[in-house]
């Protein structure tokens, strides 16, 4: 299988690298930081979604030889604060950058180098269905990326013939980012990193597995056991 990673050096993105070239798939990590564990690495460049996309376009043109059975989008970051919070515009800006413009870009790339009947998972959030006031910027751009998901899976949406969008919804997932802050919680609430990369490996493998194209699937963990639920 060859496959790419959008977000490949981060928490979840480190976790599938390493989870698929265990299964000896071919790997391309896309990422602000090279994934040494990657079979190859486009390191995102450029100031504007424009210059962002044409650098990475051109990357994957030359480094990506054959089309993709995937393309996972797990990049992003969290930043919290209501309309009235000092850096409420800085942090907007950063969820659109880390949310919208990864999701968009990995779109674009998908068009391209998906093969047909291949899989495209975007990133959303299961509390970004409802109103966030307490972190709007990256509820709004969770919000995009649901909207995303649906526009791609209509006819005409520009992916390869039969390949379908998926759209992860977690709650929290169980990372070290999130054990430092939240040193606190109850972590049998959390979902595993490695459940994330068990589903996206059955995804590829069972296509009949797969959720109806454009679905945004909830992923909620209690009392350590996962479901997902499309919404």
């Amino acid at each position: 299988m060859r496959v790419a990673v959008y977000g490949g050096k981060g928490a979840l993105g480190s976790t599938l690298v390493n989870h698929f070239k265990s299964k000896n798939w071919w790997v391309c990590s896309i990422d602000l930081r090279e994934n040494p564990e990657a079979d190859v690495n486009v390191v995102v460049k450029g100031a504007t979604l424009e210059e962002q996309a044409a650098h990475v376009n051109n990357e994957v043109a030359t480094l990506v030889t054959e089309k993709l059975d995937a393309l996972y989008c797990v990049a992003g970051g969290w930043a919290g604060g209501d309309a009235s919070h000092e850096n409420f515009i800085k942090n907007t800006d950063l969820m659109m950058k880390q949310s919208i413009w990864t999701s968009v870009i990995s779109a674009n790339v998908a068009s391209k180098h998906l093969k047909e009947g291949g899989v495209l998972t975007l990133t959303g959030a299961e509390p970004c269905l409802e109103g966030t006031h307490f972190m709007i910027g990256y509820g709004l751009s969770k919000a995009a990326v649901h909207q995303l998901t649906a526009s791609l899976a209509q006819k005409g949406g520009g992916l390869p013939e039969g390949a379908v969008v998926q759209c992860i919804l977690p709650k929290t997932l169980d990372t070290p980012m999130n054990r430092k802050f939240m040193a606190n919680a109850d972590f049998t609430t959390w979902t595993p990193m490695s459940y994330v990369a068990d589903m996206f490996t059955k995804w590829v493998e069972d296509p009949s597995s797969r959720h109806p194209n454009g679905a945004l699937i909830k992923i909620l963990t209690e009392n350590s056991e996962t479901k997902e639920t499309v919404v």
